[in-house]
């Protein structure tokens, strides 16, 4: 089939404002409170904590910071350890390098590509033999699929060893009834550019622990005591959400769950294209859950399809349109080369989720027409292999 060059760029996931930000952000500078305070601040914090259905949130700079503040919360400094999805984007694990510690990383198990329970347990049972268990367990939520949270929860508590759900790519989904990021001791958002739905940069951090949240906000604005005066106790950051910012994550609060249910028909529509080739297999959605589909990622097995991830990522690249391969381990980083790495089983599923697996354009504002030119050159590939 011959495609007319058309000039118009296919993003993987671009920003998609719906209106309803204006409003907000108009009233930010009528009452001239554009700073880390306001009503925005406020109000965002309070619709974020009742959707997720947890008992408090607190809006930050970003999601980096959200698990950064968890970590300290929790105790975790020099010497300690703390076990992290391995198959995730690096900001998943550099706050453990910010406070000192030292991170274990632990595989993905093959049907949602999230943490392998087979692992975890291999983790802890040398954790235990050697005498040091981790200060904390870092759960990622990979391209919106949460992860087997009862078992992996399981196998933390007989540890007693708390858990940070890193929700950064699955505001929206939702496990067994309950919507992801309220499982851990916290859970982590990321309002970035190309999230699900995106304040320009920013994160949050959810938790049933009001305390908790409340020395959160502190250490997020410099730590500054109650005095007349400036006066510092303890190490703080500048990590706040600004009022202009969280203005715009209330107008786009307001339309999450559209923006979830553009993204899984989105979804639909190239597992109806692709889920009969053989050897393309796309991420799990687990019976008792509802991924919110961030991204549309699936694996090419080059063998069966003749085909290689790299090959499709080229054509769509010559045709303006944007794909890449799902995120490099972690233990595949020369950051975490000498970090201890747990895989599944007998062999290491992460490693053979990057070697083949693509995430497509996946973006809420994307038409049918710039679906269908997706769709269209990806089916040519494989027709001509």
């Amino acid at each position: 089939m011959i495609h007319v060059q058309d000039n118009n760029r296919i993003f993987l996931s671009s920003p998609h404002m719906s209106g309803k930000e204006q409003k907000y952000i108009q009233e930010a500078f009528d009452t001239n409170w554009i700073a880390p305070l306001g009503t925005n601040v406020q109000c965002m914090e309070k619709e974020l904590a009742a959707y997720n259905d947890v008992e408090d949130a607190a809006v930050l700079s970003s999601g980096t910071a959200a698990i950064h503040l968890a970590l300290r919360l929790l105790g975790v400094g020099p010497g300690d350890i703390v076990f992290c999805s391995s198959l995730t984007f690096v900001a998943s694990v550099n706050p453990v390098l910010y406070q000192g510690a030292t991170p274990v990383l632990i595989d993905s198990e093959p049907e949602t590509w999230n943490m392998s329970v087979a692992a975890l347990k291999a983790a802890f049972r040398d954790a235990e033999m050697k005498g040091q268990l981790p200060k904390a367990v870092i759960i990622v939520n990979l391209y919106g699929q949460p992860a087997k949270m009862d078992e992996l929860l399981e196998v933390c508590n007989a540890y007693n060893v708390p858990v940070i759900e890193d929700a950064a790519e699955s505001l929206g989904s939702e496990y067994k009834g309950r919507k992801s990021g309220s499982f851990g001791n916290f859970g982590v958002f990321s309002f970035n550019g190309n999230k699900i739905i995106t304040t320009s940069g920013g994160g949050a951090l959810v938790s049933n622990d009001k305390p908790a949240l409340k020395k959160a906000r502190f250490l997020a604005t410099q730590a500054r005591d109650q005095a007349p005066h400036y006066q510092h106790s303890e190490l703080g950051y500048n990590y706040r959400m600004s009022n202009i910012v969280a203005g715009i994550g209330r107008g786009q609060l307001e339309v999450l769950d559209e923006r979830v249910r553009a993204r899984r028909e989105i979804f639909h529509r190239y597992y109806e294209a692709f889920g009969n080739i053989q050897g393309i297999q796309f991420q799990t959605e687990l019976a008792e859950s509802k991924s919110n589909r961030w991204l549309t990622a699936l694996t090419i097995d080059p063998i069966q399809t003749g085909v290689t991830r790299d090959d499709v990522i080229e054509k769509l690249a010559d045709a303006n349109i944007e794909a890449r391969p799902v995120w490099k381990p972690m233990h595949l980083q020369p950051l975490f080369e000498n970090a201890a790495y747990f895989p599944h089983d007998d062999y290491s599923v992460s490693d053979n989720l990057f070697a083949n697996g693509i995430c497509l354009p996946s973006g809420s504002n994307m038409n049918r027409a710039d679906q269908n030119r997706v769709i269209s050159i990806i089916k040519d590939i494989f027709q001509c292999n």
